[in-house]
């Protein structure tokens, strides 16, 4: 169950969390066309922080750029809204979860005046593939799902209706008992995981699948930039699973999973079956920043 907290942000005021209701009529709620953003708040020495704000309010527009959503708020409307959710709640660390969802009217696809609305719930979320994985890694599973197809699932969108496949992905991973599963492309390509983007480390350098099938994740952005500062080569190119299952060391990255290394694939142990000295390097580098520890990636710390 999710952590309920006080108060939900719903077009522009606060409601009490057991009052956040939308009609059963409601759109996005029947054909899944909504777009939304996945942020943390992590607590720091100078009180709680919100990890690249900025970035995650982006992309939640271009989202809906992407599928016509014509927003009734601004970006800045909208950060100013996450921060004040954060602190309304009085919370030290949180997940955030705002949405964009097109609201009660007209049925039928096309939505015609049906409002575009927006909400923005924060709730304590702790390691989203647990503690134990993120200290000694988990195990995975190449999906029978793949990634849809660019023309059809738009990757650069992050839209509700697109994680119905990954929801399969990740059912059929625990049910064969593996803790997450790995997508491919429909070229057969690996694509990512079924909400986190895909590293792997072959003979100490770095390589992630390019933005080709995959959403443009910001956790993933950071860790490349991270590891171009400690001089550790990144390569963006495409590369098969066996690939995977002969890589030294591999992790995913996102929001939720953060930094979480791989151990195994489909039986194969990634490695010394470990977290690898690459992977482990850059998930102290990444906790450190979001935790305010190193003042070279304080921009992307927002104070509440």
């Amino acid at each position: 169950m999710v952590q309920k907290t006080d108060k939900i942000w719903m077009d522009g005021r606060f409601v009490d969390w057991e009052n956040a209701n939308v009609h059963v009529l409601t759109h996005s709620l029947h054909y899944g066309l909504g777009v939304f953003e996945g942020i943390r708040c992590y607590e720091t020495g100078r009180g709680p922080a919100i990890f690249r704000l900025r970035e995650h309010v982006d992309r939640l527009f271009l989202s809906a750029h992407i599928f016509l959503m014509e927003t009734p708020f601004s970006g800045e409307e909208i950060s100013r809204a996450v921060i004040e959710t954060v602190r309304v709640n009085g919370v030290k660390e949180c997940y955030i979860r705002p949405l964009i969802y097109i609201g009660y009217g007209a049925m039928g696809l096309y939505p015609k005046d049906n409002p575009v609305q927006v909400s923005i719930a924060v709730w304590p979320w702790g390691a989203y593939l647990g503690e134990k994985g993120l200290n000694e890694g988990i195990r995975v599973k190449v999906s029978s799902f793949i990634r849809g197809h660019v023309n059809s699932n738009l990757s650069r969108g992050k839209v509700c209706g697109y994680y119905v496949g990954s929801q399969l992905a990740k059912k059929e991973a625990i049910d064969c008992g593996y803790d997450e599963a790995l997508l491919l492309d429909t070229e057969g390509y690996v694509s990512e995981g079924s909400g986190e983007n895909i590293f792997i480390v072959r003979n100490g350098v770095l390589k992630t699948t390019p933005l080709t099938s995959i959403l443009e994740g910001i956790t993933r952005d950071s860790v490349m930039e991270m590891a171009a500062d400690e001089g550790i080569p990144v390569v963006q190119e495409r590369f098969t699973r066996d690939e995977v299952y002969i890589a030294d060391e591999a992790f995913f990255t996102g929001t939720a999973a953060e930094v979480t290394p791989i151990r195994e694939i489909d039986g194969r142990t990634i490695g010394e079956g470990r977290p690898g000295r690459i992977t482990r390097k850059l998930q102290a580098m990444f906790f450190d920043a979001v935790k305010g520890r190193n003042e070279k990636y304080g921009s992307w710390l927002t104070y509440v």
